[in-house]
């Protein structure tokens, strides 16, 4: 039996797009009644009508419930409709039909994924086969092959390191030695110029020891000198001297030298004088030269035991002295008198005229004391006193006088020279003149030493 909803559509008007039949709500029995239990339930049928309608292309329509709801819904959003149409234009139509070919497209994609993954979750890809035998052989053989060509080409780098090694070894010994001459060539030649410079070094020191040697005049005692001179010729200082003056002048010191050279040499009084009354008392041993020892081919070498040549003048004779063994030794003098002494002088051959000057006695130290002689008043006798200490140098003059040092010295009438030392030489000590220079006490009673 066919349905009422079957046959309403069935008699629709054309003009309706899309109708839903339904039953009404009045025809509905009541809830709860006896009919609605006996009675079978009616649900609505969505019919589809497809005939094409008159003025569009359109899909088939629904049924006239649908339309029903279709067209208020429609007329419910009319006015919306309408004020859309009024602000916005429609869009066209191509851009619809493009926005609903892009969304089936993205749906198809998802479908084509999906199926996809459904495909290859019920179809799991074979295994694997095993590899071939054959091929991983080759493969090894390849490895094998390309180690054996590393292993070549490193020891052919090797050996050309090795090579190069030795290369630059030969290379770097080359330039070693040739580095080495000449820096050996620039060290004989630099020592070759410090032996100069020191040779030159060592003439410049003795020329300055020369010079210091040499006894210069400062200026104020040339002052002091030139003052003198023009003292001596009368004339003032403002007033020139002649030549002639200087020449009278350099004549008369001339003189007045020789005069002092004829007495004694230094112009002092010698109170130890073998011919004024002095005599040696006491010394050390004297040497005894053998025969034809050094002082027996000396001229005049006369050296035998005779103790006065040290208070005789020797004139500058090599030889005349009086020699005493070894390199230490002591001589005492009895002065002519007593005196206070000033100074004492020691001489020795000059080094113009002198074959050995090793035996001239250095180190000297000069005591001094006062002895009683029989018939004086005086009791007791002083003790000794040390007048003078000094060293005989060589290098200056040969006759040279050393002061009394020691501070307030009495009278004396005995010298003691004692030397410790000689100029180099081990078997004797020459001492050709000692002299003893002072004066006399004003009166007998400055005797003795002062307390």
């Amino acid at each position: 039996m066919a349905s009422p909803s079957l046959a309403a559509a069935a008699t629709s008007p054309a003009s309706s797009p899309l109708t839903l039949d339904a039953i009404p709500l009045a025809s509905r029995p009541a809830p709860g009644g006896a009919a609605t239990a006996a009675a079978p339930r009616k649900r609505s049928v969505l019919l589809l009508d497809h005939r094409p309608h008159p003025a569009s292309p359109t899909p088939p329509l629904l049924s006239s419930t649908a339309a029903t709801a279709a067209a208020a819904a429609a007329a419910a959003s009319a006015p919306h409709a309408r004020r859309k149409k009024t602000s916005h234009p429609p869009r066209p139509r191509w851009q619809t039909v493009l926005s609903i070919a892009a969304k089936n497209a993205t749906l198809l994609a998802a479908l084509l994924y999906l199926g996809g993954l459904a495909w290859r979750w019920s179809h799991p890809p074979p295994p694997s086969p095993p590899p071939d035998r054959a091929a991983l052989e080759g493969y090894a053989a390849r490895v094998d092959e390309v180690e054996a060509s590393l292993a070549r080409t490193f020891r052919m780098i090797q050996v050309q390191l090795e090579a190069v090694d030795r290369k630059i070894d030969g290379e770097v010994g080359t330039a070693r030695g040739d580095l080495l001459a000449l820096l050996e060539e620039k060290r004989l030649a630099l020592e070759g110029q410090l032996t100069r410079l020191d040779a030159r070094a060592g003439e410049l020191g003795d020329a300055l020891d020369g010079l210091k040697r040499m006894e210069f005049l400062r200026k104020d005692e040339f002052e002091k000198f030139w003052d003198e001179v023009k003292g001596s010729l009368g004339s003032g200082s403002g007033s020139e001297v002649d030549l002639d003056q200087v020449r009278a002048l350099a004549r008369e010191i001339v003189m007045r030298e020789i005069e002092k050279h004829a007495a004694d040499g230094i112009g002092r009084v010698d109170y130890a004088v073998a011919s004024g009354g002095g005599r040696v008392v006491r010394h050390s041993e004297a040497y005894l030269p053998k025969r034809g020892g050094l002082m027996g081919w000396m001229p005049g070498g006369d050296v035998g035991p005779k103790p006065e040549k040290m208070l005789q003048p020797s004139f500058g004779e090599p030889g005349q002295c009086f020699a005493m063994q070894g390199s230490s030794g002591f001589v005492e003098i009895k002065l002519k008198s007593g005196i206070l002494p000033e100074a004492v002088t020691l001489e020795h051959v000059s080094k113009d005229v002198a074959y050995d000057r090793s035996t001239a006695p250095k180190d000297c130290l000069v005591s001094g004391w006062y002895e009683e002689t029989p018939g004086e008043t005086q009791s007791g006798h002083a003790a000794k006193m040390a007048l003078a200490e000094f060293t005989y140098d060589l290098e200056k003059n040969n006759v040279q006088t050393f002061d009394v040092s020691a501070p307030d010295v009495g009278v004396i009438n005995m010298i003691r020279l004692d030397f410790t030392s000689n100029h180099g030489s081990s078997l004797l000590t020459c001492i050709y003149r000692l002299r003893v220079h002072g004066h006399e006490p004003v009166s007998p009673g400055t005797a003795g030493f002062q307390a």
